[in-house]
């Protein structure tokens, strides 16, 4: 399997040169070449496979040759280690659950997914490379737990000061060992675009620079897999399935379209933002035009220019008429994802994430003009996270895991910075 630049399609790599690239030389994301549907005999059997042998088929094709078969198992038996439930929350509506990973967030898969694909491939040389990542909330904490004590691995973790949650930012901060945190004084936008900087700056490139953001196809691939478990305990209700993803940099939902080009049968997708609507006025108007970042309760959302959509976009050969056939966008604010949050605890006391009663939202609005839908919407991370909002919303107590007290009981270990000129004097020393 090949991957191409989305801003030059002459530059093609194998799947391990787009892993430690992580972004090609002209800025471009990576692509495949080639995305060839599952037989439709095995998407019809799903609920009777179990959920390491549906990952295996679903990304096997998209690694090639570059993983041995043996060892990419092993691979995804311990990225897929835990659990992805599907919860009802009311008639026809579901929650899929990805927090039940180390980090209680559903970039545990893609992190782990990734930490050991680069090990695989740094398993007999003593090359180091430096896994430079920007952060809005939980990529940080995926990263740093799933890449910490990997041999020859150096991870360098960019957030925003102030803009992320004291559980999150202490995920960040407190492991040591190979993972250091920079706090920028910025946005998440601006974490991102030091990172792009970064990589294309000819005098970091013996730093053997990579990223473990979602632009890395090892960190995008694998979140499809959990789209595939989620419709096979729902394939028997014998109605189209609907499905909303709270979306900051559209990786996630952009994994689950790429689901849906290799056969799996979701009806349409809604990627529900927060005031950052630079997608939903695209799709109503055909201009994309990322306004300044606004910071939202959900934080991890708060991007304005999401870099993943131009993969959504190449799915459908940059058709905005076909994409919208598939796909609908809305923005909600504070308020709204408040009374969300309120009325779903009132009803059947299930505590949703701010992030994940965004999806919940967007998934409500797109079922109002389909009542005869299934509908799913992705809980992306444990409510605990972002304690204080969850506590002031729903006057409600939330017990913190032991491990992340123990963690939150650390000192805090990272460096301020200002601009991109800071950062690249770190990475240079």
């Amino acid at each position: 399997m090949n991957y191409y630049s989305l801003t030059n399609k002459q530059h093609r790599v194998g799947f391990r040169e787009a892993v430690l690239q992580s972004i090609a030389p002209d800025g471009g994301l990576y692509f495949p070449e080639q995305i060839t549907p599952l037989p439709a005999s095995f998407i019809k059997v799903l609920n009777k496979t179990d959920n390491l042998n549906i990952a295996y088929r679903a990304l096997a094709p998209f690694i090639g040759d570059a993983i041995p078969e043996k060892e990419l198992q092993q691979i995804i038996d311990e990225t897929f280690s835990f659990d992805f439930p599907v919860v009802p929350i009311a008639k026809d509506i579901y929650t899929l659950e990805l927090f039940h990973g180390p980090t209680l967030a559903f970039k545990d898969v893609g992190a782990r997914f990734m930490s050991r694909c680069l090990a695989y491939f740094n398993r007999d040389n003593n090359r180091r490379t430096t896994i430079l990542v920007a952060t809005s909330g939980d990529t940080g904490g995926a990263v740093a737990n799933g890449f910490l004590g990997i041999k020859n691995v150096d991870v360098v973790v960019l957030y925003p000061s102030g803009k992320v949650s004291p559980i999150q930012e202490a995920q960040l901060t407190t492991l040591g060992q190979n993972i250091r945190a920079l706090e920028v004084q910025g946005s998440f936008d601006d974490c991102q675009a030091m990172v792009k900087k970064a990589f294309q700056d000819s005098d970091l490139k013996t730093k053997n620079l990579t990223s473990a953001n979602s632009i890395n196809v090892a960190r995008w691939l694998p979140q499809m897999c959990y789209f595939f478990f989620a419709y096979k305990v729902l394939q028997d209700t014998g109605k189209p399935l609907y499905v909303s993803c709270p979306s900051g940099n559209f990786g996630n939902i952009g994994a689950g379209m790429l689901a849906k080009q290799l056969g799996l049968p979701i009806a349409h997708f809604i990627a529900a933002t927060n005031a950052n609507d630079t997608v939903p006025r695209y799709l109503d108007n055909g201009i994309y035009q990322p306004k300044a970042t606004i910071s939202t309760v959900s934080n991890a959302m708060d991007v304005s220019d999401p870099s993943n959509f131009i993969r959504i976009q190449e799915l459908y050969a940059h058709d905005r008429e076909q994409l919208k056939k598939d796909f609908s966008s809305y923005t909600f604010s504070d308020i709204e994802t408040r009374i969300a949050m309120e009325s779903v605890f009132q009803k059947v006391q299930y505590i949703m994430d701010p992030h994940g009663a965004v999806g919940y939202l967007g998934l409500q609005k797109k079922l109002a003009e389909h009542p005869n839908a299934t509908g799913l919407f992705l809980e992306t991370a444990h409510p605990v996270k972002f304690l204080d909002t969850v506590q002031s919303y729903l006057n409600h107590g939330l017990l913190i895991p032991l491990s992340l007290q123990e963690m939150m009981d650390k000192p805090k270990q990272s460096i301020l910075i200002r601009n991109y000129e800071e950062l690249k004097d770190y990475l240079r020393h």
